[in-house]
């Protein structure tokens, strides 16, 4: 058996949620012949998704969301399943990477999933020809979620987008277990480091920021936070943190996880204050938090090794993790989130896609959150294959809880 089918049924027997919609879309093939376009990171828990999807009756093109994220084998696994066109490619130029968003565009897709908004953005600048025939999309990150209520506030957006990031069973397990445990153990694979005892900075109190703060703490890392929004910098010092001005941070750090999903994190100013052998490394989606460009430009000497890059500067070493991109998949071991978390993220994304093909002609253009039954029953398939039952109010306890008219 190939690499890559083997990584899609290990995969395969931890996602029961999934798994479950899958015989359901098997049986009732509720996508039958719809065209939907994918930019996803191309590894197995993202495979099982696209398996799924083709099992309900989609034809599916998909390709790369990140050049470095792409996991070959599996690509080419999923060339072999029926009604499935895989076109990333690990290590792709710039042109490279967009041509293979536009091989999926030609596809004329009805329905769209993205995971940072690169198929949508393709549509909006450069294949606006296509923009009639889209049912609705859904976006699985916050940095897609960020730039589609751009687009959305200034009347840009041009048909529905299920913003998959937003409900609650994506942002308390995705982003701060799957970020958290995911980004850190990339780190420490790639590095052979200890976290235990060190400075660890962790810019950005979001969801996906308080995972990795939170995971890394029980480590043993001394933990330090960046923000800034107030409300988000109290919570971080309340829940025990250190919370300081990045340029306070640069000088005490060991390790640096960026998680804002914003630019220029980490910059000129913040380079000569850091400590000799420091290392920088980004859990955002775009590879603009670290200005790795300054630091190509202006290193005295680069050295580079699998997965880091070392930049010499006044005699002092800076460690860059994966140039800076998605350190827990686009280093050479990075596996990505774990896959029990990627089975609710996935199972999140299959139902809404469904959701979208029924009720997108009647949306209007916008981006709208997932429908709240979607989110429930995902929760209620996870702890049903956990063998966890829960209890259920009675009548009374539900009247009390809608009435106004009962006193103290």
């Amino acid at each position: 058996m190939k690499s890559g089918q083997q990584k899609m049924d290990w995969a395969r027997q931890y996602m029961p949620v999934l798994g479950s919609i899958r015989r359901e879309f098997e049986e009732k093939r509720p996508l039958e012949g719809v065209t939907i376009g994918m930019a996803l990171h191309v590894e197995a828990k993202t495979a099982v998704l696209v398996e799924t999807l083709a099992a309900g009756g989609a034809e599916v093109y998909i390709t790369g969301c990140n050049p470095l994220s792409t996991q070959d084998d599996v690509a080419e696994a999923l060339n072999e399943v029926a009604g499935v066109h895989c076109y990333a490619k690990r290590a792709c130029s710039n042109e490279e990477y967009y041509a293979a968003i536009n091989r999926v565009l030609d596809a004329r897709p009805s329905i769209t999933i993205d995971d940072g908004m690169d198929l949508i953005f393709e549509l909006h600048t450069r294949r606006q020809d296509l923009l009639p025939g889209i049912i609705g999309g859904c976006e699985e990150t916050t940095t897609g979620i960020h730039r589609l209520r751009s687009m959305a506030d200034e009347g840009a957006l041009k048909f529905p987008v299920i913003a998959v990031n937003d409900t609650p069973m994506k942002r308390h397990f995705d982003n701060v277990h799957g970020t958290g445990e995911s980004s850190l153990s990339a780190i420490m694979a790639t590095t052979n480091c200890l976290l235990a005892g060190k400075y660890l900075v962790v810019a950005g109190y979001g969801y996906c920021g308080r995972g990795v703060a939170r995971k890394a703490r029980g480590l043993g890392a001394r933990v330090i936070v960046t923000e800034v929004d107030t409300r988000r910098a109290l919570e971080a010092h309340m829940e025990g943190f250190a919370v300081m001005p990045m340029e306070a941070a640069s000088a005490l750090g060991e390790i640096f996880i960026t998680t804002t999903g914003n630019t220029s994190i980490l910059t000129e100013r913040h380079f000569p204050l850091l400590r000799d052998g420091a290392i920088l490394s980004n859990a955002g989606h775009f590879n603009v938090e670290i200005d790795v460009e300054w630091l190509e430009k202006n290193a005295g000497d680069i050295e580079r090794r699998d997965g880091i890059d070392t930049y010499v500067l006044d005699g002092h070493k800076i460690h860059v993790l994966a140039e800076g991109r998605l350190v827990n998949l686009a280093t050479p071991k990075g596996m990505g989130h774990p896959i029990e978390v990627m089975d609710l993220s996935f199972a999140l994304q299959a139902l809404s896609a469904k959701y979208i093909l029924e009720n997108g002609k009647s949306l209007v253009a916008g981006v709208y959150d997932v429908p709240n039954a979607i989110d429930e029953e995902v929760a209620g398939r996870k702890l049903t294959s956990l063998g966890i039952t829960i209890d259920a109010l009675s009548e009374e306890q539900e009247h009390y809880m809608s009435a106004w008219d009962i006193g103290t």
